[in-house]
């Protein structure tokens, strides 16, 4: 057997019926981060094997088809695109998903509330549809709506964060009542990880901190820092940065200045009750303490005190690397741990 003979076979131990679905060589799908997810990123993910997904939350159409037409300018490899349905508005949700459907992206990613029409106008459009989900119920749901995919949100990841079951316990159990593909989100960064998202019956994992630290990613140079010298307890689950989105919408973010004024209320906090307190700006927009808006590097002002989401794996990522190099890492490591569990099994 010669070299790529040998890597062929090795690679096809990572590749799931999820790859054929999407188009992506390795079952890793990089988080569709509103801002922060833009074409440069998801040209790396997917150009690097992976899977990449535009975050295009309330985006104007005009940026979706920009953004879509750079990432073609950069691979020829499959991406998607993500939107969100119940934070969006319905008339501007419509103007997204047409320009989504008419570019023909290869999926789309839907997250929060399962919404059926949303999931049938892309399906009849001949598009893949993956939803992401925090409850076996809601997955059921998505399914049942036809889905192509669930991805599996776990209590530990970093951003808005739709479910209170740590990704151990909700991904077997979905991965066991559902027969569409299941994807394990939260607190999945490395190729031990991935195999762990296997061996308990997911097709791939998605994986958003990991890439938000990433050169490539928009996020603002400041929260990437923070993402790489935080510690796995430095994440604090709240529903304080409430506005922008519907009510009762925890997030994930890392602590700071902002989260210490909280004290013990963590929850119960509503949008309309909030000041509306301008501490940063994108171009002529006011961004608002305790919006749901991260730093990007469009922005200029006080980004500390925004929001800094962040999954608990925060702990485990130690540089700002290339996108690339994080799929390539985590496809390699994971390959790297299948062989040495079949060796070891064959010495048995």
């Amino acid at each position: 057997m010669n070299h790529s003979e040998a890597t062929s076979r090795s690679n096809a131990a990572l590749r799931t019926p999820l790859c054929d679905l999407i188009g992506c060589r390795y079952p890793i799908l990089q988080a569709g981060m509103g801002g922060v997810a833009r074409s440069e990123l998801v040209a790396a993910v997917s150009a690097a094997g992976g899977f990449g997904c535009l975050g295009m939350v309330r985006e104007p159409p005009e940026l979706i088809a920009r953004e879509i037409a750079s990432v073609r300018s950069r691979t020829d490899r499959p991406f998607g695109v993500n939107l969100i349905p119940a934070a969006t508005d319905p008339t501007l949700f419509d103007e997204e998903l047409a320009v989504c459907l008419e570019a023909k992206v290869r999926a789309m990613v839907f997250f929060w509330d399962v919404v059926p029409e949303a999931i049938e106008t892309a399906k009849r459009a001949g598009c893949r549809v993956l939803y992401q989900v925090g409850s076996l119920a809601a997955a059921r749901a998505a399914e049942a709506a036809g889905a192509d995919a669930v991805i599996v949100q776990g209590v530990e990841a970093g951003g808005h964060v739709h479910g209170s079951v740590s990704s151990l316990i909700l991904l077997p159990q979905v991965a066991s009542a559902l027969k569409i593909p299941v994807v394990g989100s939260g607190g999945f960064s490395s190729g031990a990880s991935l195999v762990a998202a296997l061996a308990l019956g997911a097709q791939g994992i998605h994986c958003g901190t990991a890439f938000l630290a990433t050169q490539e990613s928009f996020a603002h140079d400041l929260h990437k820092r923070r993402v790489v010298t935080a510690s796995c307890e430095d994440t604090v689950h709240t529903d304080a940065f409430a506005i922008n989105w519907p009510p009762n919408s925890p997030v994930r973010v890392l602590a700071s200045d902002v989260t210490e004024t909280l004290g013990e209320r963590l929850f119960g906090y509503k949008a309309e009750d909030l000041p509306r307190e301008a501490i940063a700006m994108e171009d002529d927009r006011s961004i608002y303490l305790f919006s749901t808006d991260s730093p990007l590097q469009s922005m200029r002002g006080d980004l500390e005190r925004l929001a800094l989401f962040a999954g608990q794996v925060a702990g485990r990522i130690e540089a700002i690397e290339p996108a690339g190099e994080v799929v390539a890492t985590i496809a390699r490591d994971a390959l790297a741990i299948l062989s040495d569990l079949a060796r070891k099994g064959t010495n048995a």
